[in-house]
C-alpha cells in the first residue's frame, strides 16, 4: 500500500509536458513572448504617429475643392461677359443685361476680384482729385459700377450704368444719359469706355459738360500701347481735342492704368471733317 502510494505521488509529480512544448526549447517560448510584445509596441507607435484622417479634415478638403470649382466657374462667366461688353455697342449691352440682370452682378463680382490684384485703384485717384477741388462741382460718372465715387466724395454725383443694383445708380445707355446739356462740371469714365461705339459716350459727356468742365478718363494701360495692339494715345488725344476739348494732362506712370485729363473749350469747334477715332484694344483678362 505504501509502495503504491509513493508510485502514484511520483507519477503525479512527473506529469509529462504537452507534446508541443516538449518539442520546443524553453528559450524559444520566451523569445516568442518578447517578439509578440515588441510587435504590439510597434503597432501602437505606428498608430500614434499616423492617426487616421478625421472626417472634419476630409470635409474641409471637399469644401475647398467645391470653392475652387465655383471660383473657376465664376471666372469663366466673368471673362465671357467681359468680352461681350468690349465687342458690342452700348445699346446691345443694355439689351443683353435687360434679358438677364443677374449677369451684371456676376460680371461685377468678377471685376472686383480682378481689381483686388491691382496695387492702386483708378477710382481712388479720381476720388483724390475731386477732394482737392470744390465740393460744389457736379459730377457725371459714366459706367459707375457700384457708385463708389458717389459714396466717397461730398460732390453731387450722377451715377450711370447699364444696370442699377443701387438706389444711387440710374440704368441707361451711356450714349444717352438723362441730364440736361451743360449741366455738370466733371464727366468721368473710369475703366468704362468698353463699347465699340465708345465715341458716342464721349460725345454725350461733351454735351452734358459746362464750358471749361473737366473730362477724366482712366483706362487700362494696355489699351493705349501701340506696341501690343493698343491705340496710339496721341491719336486718341487728338480725336478728343477735335471734339472740343484741350488736353491738360496725361499720366501713364501707373503700371496698370493711364489717366487722361481734358477740359471743354469755351466755344465749340467749327464744323469740320469727321473725327477719326482709333480702335481701342479690348481688355481681355487671362485665366488665373
Amino acid at each position: 500500500m505504501k509502495g503504491q502510494s509513493r508510485k502514484k505521488r511520483r507519477a503525479k509529480h512527473h506529469k509529462p509536458q504537452r507534446i508541443e512544448e516538449s518539442l520546443q526549447p524553453k528559450h524559444s517560448i520566451k523569445h516568442k513572448k518578447k517578439t509578440h510584445q515588441h510587435q504590439n509596441h510597434v503597432n501602437h507607435s505606428s498608430a500614434s504617429s499616423n492617426p487616421p484622417k478625421s472626417s472634419s479634415s476630409s470635409s474641409s478638403s471637399s469644401c475647398s475643392f467645391i470653392d475652387k470649382a465655383r471660383a473657376r466657374l465664376a471666372g469663366g462667366h466673368f471673362r465671357m461677359i467681359n468680352e461681350k461688353l468690349y465687342t458690342c455697342t452700348g445699346k446691345e449691352a443694355l439689351d443683353y443685361f435687360k434679358e438677364d440682370p443677374e449677369l451684371f452682378s456676376m460680371y461685377h463680382t468678377g471685376y472686383q476680384e480682378q481689381m483686388s490684384h491691382w496695387p492702386e485703384q483708378p477710382v481712388n485717384m479720381i476720388t483724390k482729385w475731386l477732394k482737392g477741388r470744390s465740393s460744389s462741382l457736379i459730377v457725371a460718372d459714366f459706367g459707375c459700377g457700384d457708385a463708389r465715387l458717389a459714396k466717397n466724395v461730398k460732390n453731387k454725383v450722377f451715377s450711370f450704368d447699364l444696370v442699377s443694383n443701387d438706389p444711387l445708380v440710374v440704368a441707361c445707355d451711356m450714349s444717352n444719359v438723362p441730364l440736361d446739356s451743360s449741366s455738370v462740371d466733371v464727366s468721368v469714365f473710369c475703366l468704362s469706355l468698353m463699347g465699340t461705339n465708345y465715341a458716342n459716350y464721349l460725345q454725350e459727356a461733351y454735351r452734358v459738360l459746362k464750358p471749361s468742365g473737366w473730362l477724366l478718363i482712366a483706362e487700362v494701360k494696355s489699351r493705349f500701347d501701340p506696341n501690343n495692339g493698343g491705340a496710339d494715345p496721341n491719336l486718341f488725344t487728338r480725336a478728343v481735342c477735335e471734339m472740343g476739348f484741350t488736353s491738360e494732362l496725361k499720366d501713364f506712370s501707373n503700371k496698370m492704368f493711364g489717366l487722361l485729363y481734358f477740359k471743354k473749350k469755351e466755344k465749340k469747334n467749327s464744323e469740320g471733317r469727321e473725327i477719326e477715332w482709333p480702335e481701342l484694344k479690348p481688355c481681355m483678362y487671362k485665366r488665373r
